[in-house]
Formats: C-alpha cells, structure tokens, sequence
C-alpha cells in the first residue's frame, strides 16, 4: 500500500513540466468531479462551477486504499474546497490536500489550467 501512495506527489504550478492535455472542458460534470489517467496514476479532476474554479487531487483515497475520490461529494469548510470519500466521509482540501477531520495523511494536488476549452493537469515529470 505504502508504493502506491508513494507514486503520488503533491505538485505546485511552479514544479509543472508536463501540462497534460486531460479533456474537453464539456466532458466535465459541473460543481462534481471525474477520474483521468495519467500514465500510472488516477487522477481525480473537479470543476467546481459556482466558483469557476477547477481542482485536481489523486483519486486514491488514503483511509482504505480505494480509487474513489473522483466520486466524492465537493463543498467547502470555510473558503476551503474540500472533497469528502464516498465511502468514508472523510474529507481532504482541495487546494492543499490536508485532511480536514482526521489524522490521515494529506492527498496529492495538481495545478489545473484551462486553455482554448481544454483542461490541462500540471505533472513534475
């Protein structure tokens, strides 16, 4: 389980070296999330509409190791975008991926980019 988590790693605009080219903006739900793929890794995109904000997280949720996060339900804490499992309710911040009410370790988060109607995830490699 360990290797697993260890493949994702939180990643700031400034660390970005790939853009990568995930989907049409319409092939997102509104204010909910979808799952793509980038090379070994699922990565949890959200389009939080009624902020005209996007967020991306890894998919894997840290409690019981289940890829799921994509399926989450977003609101926010505060000012803080937030994603709570499906199976747990556990819930991670958006913008930081620290877990919001309990002692998990913080989820990985990806810059997102949106250019000529496509939404890009920024990688470090």
């Amino acid at each position: 389980m360990e290797a697993i988590l260890e493949q994702y790693k939180q990643v700031t605009e400034a660390q970005v070296k790939v853009w990568f080219k995930a989907a049409a903006v319409e092939a997102f739900p509104k204010n909910a999330g979808a799952c793509i793929k980038y090379r070994d890794k699922q990565i949890a995109v959200f389009n939080f509409a009624r902020k005209n904000k996007w967020y991306a997280c890894q998919n894997l949720c840290p409690h019981k190791m289940e890829m799921v996060l994509a399926r989450g339900l977003t609101g926010a804490e505060g000012d803080i975008p937030k994603v709570a499992c499906p199976l747990h309710k556990r819930t991670f911040s958006l913008e930081t991926g620290e877990n919001l009410n309990a002692d998990l370790p913080p989820i990985a988060t990806y810059p997102v980019k949106i250019q000529d109607g496509f939404v890009y995830v920024g990688f470090a490699e």
